[in-house]
């Protein structure tokens, strides 16, 4: 299989970059939305990540991503029946699953193998979708133009990180752990607010107006074209220093403290904007915490908050018909207000 264009090669959309880096440090965050004009580098950027973390470990044959140490009931060779012997451990690269658009709740969710209940006249489970991204990603090209059933369903699994199966007599549950990435253009359609809030990060990514920025992405590009390995090759040290800062984030994020007067100005803030509920607060807690991570602190500053609102808060927003600035520079004058101490109003 040829190798994915690498992380660290794409041009400018910092936003965009940022966004999957703290979703792959803190699954917890419940995805990342990424909206904008076609040909942005959304699905290069989706692909590229996966690439740069570090291979898994599982068993082989496993078609759960079971960890060795926690293998799955659900999972025939990780929970093998009676004295069975399980195959031996080994190393694979991050999932990387693409959902296409005509996908039913059956290849999504797994469903019963109807050949084996034919032919052998047994029930047996055939995984779906959900089961292949366990430990890594789910991408959704065009996510807004998805049936909203399935758009919920993929967003209730992302959040509870379980995948439950009850249906022709079948009861299967089973982990599902991964990043859920969608993306699309906005000219296609929206998404409902409801689907936008769950969620946890939102970008938007805009045609590079920058001149030397946009010859830089088609010098790349056409290198990678010509020559994929060589190119890939020139960029492995750039990656994996990406790689490594992820896998460092990681291990010190459940270190990573807040300090209560940042924690008081972050409810300020969701207060001054009118946030519905908590998911947002919670939200840019999560966020913020991984972004500090990313640069190896180990704690969360009022500037690591100004830089991620708007990645948070921005789709969380009520449209306000008497206010036509849009939604980033509502959220800085929020911010604005929260820091010259107006923010209790």
């Amino acid at each position: 299989m040829a190798q994915p264009f690498p992380f660290a090669a794409i041009v400018a959309q910092e936003d965009m970059k940022k966004a999957l880096l703290m979703a792959a440090v803190e699954p917890l965050l419940g995805g990342v939305l990424i909206f904008g004009d076609r040909g942005t580098g959304k699905s290069t950027a989706v692909r590229a990540l996966a690439e740069l973390l570090p291979r898994i470990e599982t068993r082989t044959g496993c078609r759960y991503n079971c960890l060795p140490a926690e293998p799955q009931a659900a999972c025939p060779i990780c929970s093998p029946d009676g004295d069975g012997k399980r195959p031996p451990i080994t190393k694979r690269r991050a999932p990387m699953i693409d959902l296409p658009l005509g996908a039913t709740e059956d290849r999504i969710c797994g469903a019963l193998d109807i050949e084996k209940a034919l032919v052998a006249g047994e029930k047996h489970f055939e995984p779906g979708l959900l089961a292949a991204a366990n430990r890594g990603f789910l991408y959704i090209d065009e996510v807004n133009l998805l049936e909203d059933h399935l758009v919920d369903l993929l967003l209730d699994a992302a959040a509870s990180g379980v995948n439950v199966v009850e249906r022709e007599g079948l009861s299967i549950r089973h982990a599902a752990r991964f990043v859920l990435v969608g993306s699309g253009n906005p000219e296609e359609g929206d998404l409902r607010p409801q689907l936008l809030d769950r969620f946890g990060l939102s970008v938007e990514v805009r045609t590079i107006e920058d001149l030397p920025q946009r010859i830089d992405v088609i010098r790349r590009r056409d290198a990678y074209e010509t020559d994929p390995e060589a190119f890939c090759k020139s960029w492995a040290k750039r990656d994996a220093s990406i790689g490594n800062r992820v896998v460092a984030a990681r291990r010190i994020l459940r270190d990573v403290e807040i300090p209560d007067h940042v924690v008081m100005r972050m409810s300020q803030l969701c207060l001054r904007l009118g946030i519905d509920g908590m998911r947002g607060e919670l939200t840019l807690m999560r966020a913020c915490r991984a972004a500090a991570a990313l640069s190896g602190s180990r704690t969360v500053t009022w500037n690591d908050v100004a830089e991620i609102a708007p990645m948070v808060l921005c789709h969380r927003l009520r449209r306000d018909p008497l206010d036509d600035a849009g939604s980033t520079p509502r959220i800085e004058r929020a911010l604005a207000t929260v820091d010259a101490g107006y923010g209790h109003g």
